[in-house]
C-alpha cells in the first residue's frame, strides 16, 4: 500500500517546492494567479524536455537533485534556472507565520536556516501552509527528502487538537477527552495492518496516552476482547527492531493480535475508551480477477483475503451468476499494486478481466401456454400436463395456484413451482435470469400411474420456455445511483459526460468544502471505468460513490448487440 502512504504524504506534505530539471530546455514559471490564490505557496517551476523527468530543485536547501536512474543525488543548481520567484514566495509564506519574521522580510533581510525551518513548521501546524512535493515511491525519487522533511515540518502529537484526542466511553457512550501524556492510562489506535507470510499479522498502532510495555495485557473495547502485547516493534522497511516500551505520541507495531483490526482501539481495561474509527473510502472501480494457472483458484482467494486484512479500501466478492471473482479498489493503479503484492508475497500470478454486467430478462405481455411432458420407455412412464398464465409483475417472482377440481393433484403443485424457479434462472433472450413476472397455474391433467413430481417439474419448465418466447421478452440492465463530488468549474464537462452515458441528473448541491455534489442515475454498464474518466475530466479532483437501485429496460439498439454477443459465446 505504498501508493496510499504516498498519497497521504502528498496531501499533507510539509514542503513547497517542485522543479523538474532537463539538460536543454527553458523554464516556465506558474504565476500565483494561474496556480490559485490559496495555493500560492505551492508554486512550481516546471522544466521539461520531451516530458522526461530528470530531477528537481530543493528551494529550501537551494540544491539540485538529479535522478541518475537509481536514486536522486545532490548537484549544483544550473545557472540557466532562476528559482528566485519561487524562493521569494516561499519566504513570503514563512513571513506570514510570525510578526518578527514579517518585519525581517519587509526589511529585505534573508531568513536563517533555523528561521526558515521554524516558520515552515509553524505554517504547517496552523494549516496556513500546505506544501506539495514531487516524487515516486516506485522509482525511489524524493523519498529521502520526504522523510527528512516529515521530521522537520510535520506537527508532533501535542501540537494538534490542543494536545488531546476525543473518544467515547464504551459503557456510557459519552464523549471522553484523552490528553496526550505518558502520565495517563494507556490508549492507542491501530491504523494499519500488514500480513507477513512468515510472521503473520503485524498491527501498527499509535499511542495516544500512557505507556505500553511488552508482555502486557490490553483491552479492545470494540470487540470486548483482551489482547496480549507479546512484543513491541519499530519498523525500518522490512527490518524489525524490538523495543521494551512505547510512550504517548510514539508509533510502533506488534504481532499476532487475535481480534484486533485496522481502526480498533486498544486501551487499559480500567480506562475504556473508543476512538473514532478511520473512515475509509469505498471502492469506485471493480474488475474481475482470475489466476494465470486455473489450479491456483483457491490460493488466489486466500491471498486476496490476506491482502484485505491489510487494506480496508480493497474489497473482494464473488458473483456466482457470472462466475467471476471481483475485486474493488480506488483505481486501476490500486488494483495493479494488489496483483503485484499477491505475486510477490504469496507467489500467485493473477490477471484482471472486464466485469461481466449482470443483466436480467422480463416480460411485458400476457400469455397462456401448455407445458406437457410425456415419456414412455417400458415399465412406468412419465406424465405431467400444466396450463400456466404468464404476465408482468412488480414482484421478482409470483406463483399463484388456481387449480380447481383436482385436475392437478395438490401433491404435484410444489413440483410445478420448483420447475419454474429452476427455469427462471435462464431466460430465452440471452440466458440471463428472469425477474418481475407472475405465473398462474390454472389447469392441467395427470395420469394415475405415470405422473410424479419430476414429470410436473419438467412440464413447468416446458411451459416456461414457451411462455417467455410469446410474452414479449425484453432485456433489463442494472441502474446505479451516483454521488459525484467535483469542483464547480468542472460541472459542465461532467454533466455532458453523464448524458453521453445515458445518465439522468437528479439534482445538485453544495458540500461543506465548497464543492458541487451531483446526484445522478446511470446504467452500470456505462460506468465500469468511470473512475479513470472522472480523473481525466477533473484533473484528478473528482470522486464518486454509487449503489445499485433497480433494473430498467435496455434500449433496443443496445439490447440487440448484447444478445448477439451473449449468444455468440454460447
Amino acid at each position: 500500500m505504498w501508493y496510499i502512504v504516498w498519497a497521504l504524504f502528498m496531501a499533507y506534505g510539509i514542503y513547497l517546492f517542485v522543479l523538474i530539471w532537463m539538460r536543454q530546455s527553458s523554464a516556465k514559471v506558474v504565476s500565483a494567479e494561474e496556480f490559485g490564490k490559496d495555493l500560492r505557496h505551492g508554486q512550481l517551476i516546471d522544466v521539461r524536455e520531451k516530458d522526461e523527468f530528470k530531477g528537481f530543485v530543493n528551494v529550501v536547501d537551494m540544491v539540485g537533485r538529479v535522478f541518475d536512474g537509481k536514486e536522486c543525488v545532490d548537484t549544483p543548481i544550473p545557472a540557466d534556472i532562476d528559482v528566485s520567484e519561487v524562493r521569494n514566495l516561499l519566504f513570503e509564506a514563512i513571513a506570514e507565520t510570525d510578526e518578527a519574521l514579517m518585519d525581517k522580510y519587509f526589511a529585505g533581510e534573508e531568513f536563517t536556516k533555523e528561521e526558515t525551518v521554524k516558520g515552515l513548521h509553524k505554517g504547517v501546524v496552523n494549516g496556513d501552509i500546505v506544501p506539495v512535493m514531487v516524487g515516486s515511491a516506485q522509482q525511489n525519487i524524493g523519498i529521502h527528502t520526504l522523510l527528512n522533511y516529515l521530521e522537520l515540518y510535520m506537527p508532533c502529537p501535542t501540537e494538534l487538537f490542543s494536545g488531546q484526542r476525543i473518544g467515547e466511553d464504551p459503557t456510557t457512550q459519552q464523549e471522553k477527552v484523552v490528553k496526550i501524556s505518558s502520565e495517563n492510562p494507556f490508549s492507542a489506535i491501530v491504523f494499519k495492518t500488514l500480513v507477513d507470510p512468515f510472521i503473520g499479522k503485524i498491527s501498527f498502532f499509535k499511542v495516544n496516552s500512557g505507556t505500553i510495555k511488552k508482555e502486557t495485557e490490553v483491552f479492545n473495547p470494540k470487540k470486548n476482547k483482551k489482547e496480549r502485547i507479546a512484543q513491541i516493534l519499530t519498523m525500518q522497511g522490512n527490518k524489525q527492531i524490538e523495543l521494551d516500551e512505547l510512550c504517548a505520541g510514539d508509533i510502533g507495531a506488534t504481532t499476532k493480535l487475535q481480534f484486533t483490526q485496522t481502526g480498533d482501539t486498544l486501551c487499559d481495561k480500567n480506562f475504556p475508551v473508543v476512538f473514532n474509527k478511520i473512515k475509509f473510502p469505498k471502492p469506485n472501480i471493480y474488475s474481475g480477477v482470475l489466476p494465470a494457472d486455473k489450479n491456483d483458484d483457491e490460493k488466489l482467494s486466500t491471498a486476496i483475503q490476506r491482502v484485505m486484512e491489510e487494506d480496508p479500501t480493497f474489497v473482494m466478492s464473488r458473483n456466482y451468476e457470472t462466475k467471476q471473482l471481483l475485486i474493488g479498489g480506488q483505481g486501476e493503479k490500486h488494483l495493479y499494486i494488489i496483483l503485484c503484492k499477491i505475486k510477490n508475497k504469496f507467489g500467485v500470478h493473477a490477471e484482471l478481466e472486464d466485469v461481466v454486467v449482470s443483466y436480467r430478462e422480463t416480460i411485458l405481455g400476457k400469455v397462456e401456454v401448455q407445458g406437457k411432458h410425456k415419456k414412455q420407455s417400458g415399465g412406468a412412464g412419465q406424465f405431467g400436463d400444466v396450463f400456466i398464465r404468464f404476465e408482468h409483475s412488480d414482484k421478482d417472482f409470483e406463483f399463484v395456484d388456481e387449480i380447481k377440481g383436482g385436475v392437478v393433484p395438490r401433491n404435484y403443485i410444489p413440483a410445478v413451482e420448483k420447475g419454474l424457479i429452476e427455469a427462471k434462472e435462464k431466460g430465452v433472450l440471452a440466458g440471463y435470469p428472469v425477474i418481475n413476472f407472475k405465473a398462474t397455474l390454472y389447469d392441467g391433467s395427470y395420469h394415475p400411474v405415470d405422473s410424479n413430481d419430476l414429470s410436473f417439474k419438467l412440464a413447468a419448465i416446458l411451459a416456461f420456455k414457451a411462455g417467455m418466447e410469446k410474452a414479449k421478452p425484453i432485456l433489463l440492465e442494472p441502474v446505479v445511483r451516483m454521488e459525484i463530488r467535483i469542483p464547480e468549474e468542472y460541472m459542465g464537462d461532467v454533466m455532458g459526460d453523464l448524458n453521453k452515458r445515458r445518465g439522468r441528473v437528479l439534482g445538485m448541491d453544495h458540500t461543506e468544502t465548497g464543492e458541487q455534489l451531483l446526484l445522478a442515475e446511470v446504467p452500470e454498464a456505462e460506468i465500469l471505468k468511470y473512475s479513470i474518466d472522472l480523473r481525466a475530466l477533473t484533473q484528478g479532483r473528482g470522486e464518486f460513490e454509487y449503489e445499485f437501485v433497480r433494473y430498467e429496460e435496455v434500449p433496443e439498439n443496445i439490447s440487440k448487440k448484447i444478445i448477439e454477443e451473449r449468444n455468440k459465446d454460447k
